[in-house]
């Protein structure tokens, strides 16, 4: 009996590892920014640029769609934060000015940094812009306008495969339809390729994020307008998708991410709730889920859960050091960092 139970012991503890139960704790959390010289902020992205060393972008202004809207950033080091830096804006000429929107940061594994986001007057309407740097962000080019027909990834960053592929998770958005695709570089971002990904749904999804399984399956997980998370799944490396399907998890209406974790694990960030009277209810509460499979998911730290408010678009990774980093908007006031660790092993 005492051997049954040492197994039976040994098999539960394991179990509750792979799942992510109590494996991982929330270590630090903290603004970004004091006295910004913007009244709302919105849409953050991180990437490490070396180890200990991060930076954020994100869009501020007056307002979402305020003209004045533009792209920010800020570098963390040694633990500290720098002021936050303007990075673009969308004026054209003297008298015409559009709004910037939802910063993507990107690292190549051949070290080329990316700083992507849109400009334009709405979601409809906006079109693709990328920076770029060659040596992590000291420098930066001037700001380009993607081909037409490439937006560049809407919302959550790029993966690279290992052949050197980029996949940019992209999507439109019409008053009529939304739709999610791939954006395929094989030139370090040159030239792009568009990958469809169920093309005739009836399911409107935008601001997919990817994850990586075994023997080169990938997986998307979709903002919607249904209350769900939606999937799709590729059993070629993004070549090619299968249909896009609800998932048990709830959403808002509202961003997400996720990142595939150095052990396997996949990690998704969202708000558990459904669409509330209003855009922004439903985003009070945000929390962190991990799951073996893609398809069985438990909730492991909540990160927000207030009356109201909004805490939302999150963003992830999981750095060097194999600490997971993860910023999202704070009431549309400040943008929050928080870092994740694995609770040490008895």
């Amino acid at each position: 009996m005492k051997l049954l139970s040492a197994i039976f012991g040994i098999l539960f503890s394991t179990a509750a590892t792979v799942l992510g139960q109590s494996a991982w704790q929330k270590e630090k959390e903290e603004l970004i920014f004091q006295n910004p010289p913007f009244a709302q902020c919105h849409a953050s992205s991180l990437v490490e640029i070396k180890p200990g060393k991060l930076l954020v972008a994100w869009f501020g202004g007056t307002h979402e769609r305020h003209p004045d809207v533009k792209i920010w950033l800020a570098v963390q080091e040694n633990g500290k934060w720098s002021k936050p830096t303007l990075m673009a804006d969308g004026i054209i000429n003297d008298t015409l000015r559009y709004p910037c929107w939802n910063p993507v940061l990107f690292k190549a594994k051949e070290g080329k940094l990316f700083l992507f986001y849109k400009v334009g007057p709405s979601p409809s309407e906006w079109w693709g812009m990328v920076k770029t740097s060659t040596n992590n962000g000291q420098t930066w080019s001037k700001p380009e306008r993607l081909p037409e027909g490439t937006l560049g990834p809407i919302k959550n960053k790029p993966v690279q495969l290992a052949d050197g592929t980029i996949l940019s998770p992209t999507s439109t958005e019409t008053n009529d339809k939304w739709r999610v695709h791939l954006e395929k570089s094989t030139d370090l971002g040159k030239t792009w390729q568009i990958i469809s990904v169920d093309p005739t749904t009836s399911l409107d999804v935008i601001q997919p994020s990817i994850l990586f399984y075994p023997n080169n399956r990938l997986q998307l997980l979709c903002r919607s307008k249904h209350d769900r998370i939606v999937e799709a799944w590729s059993n070629d490396n993004g070549k090619s998708w299968g249909p896009l399907t609800k998932t048990n998890l709830l959403n808002p209406n509202s961003g997400t991410d996720a990142v595939t974790l150095k052990s396997g694990l996949q990690m998704l960030v969202y708000n558990p709730t459904i669409r509330g009277s209003e855009w922004s209810k439903g985003r009070a509460k945000l929390s962190v889920a991990i799951s073996k499979d893609g398809q069985q998911w438990n909730d492991i730290i909540t990160l927000e859960d207030k009356p109201e408010g909004e805490f939302s678009y999150p963003a992830v990774i999981q750095t060097q050091d194999g600490k997971v980093h993860l910023t999202y908007t704070y009431d549309r006031k400040n943008i929050k960092h928080v870092v994740l660790s694995e609770k040490s092993k008895r």
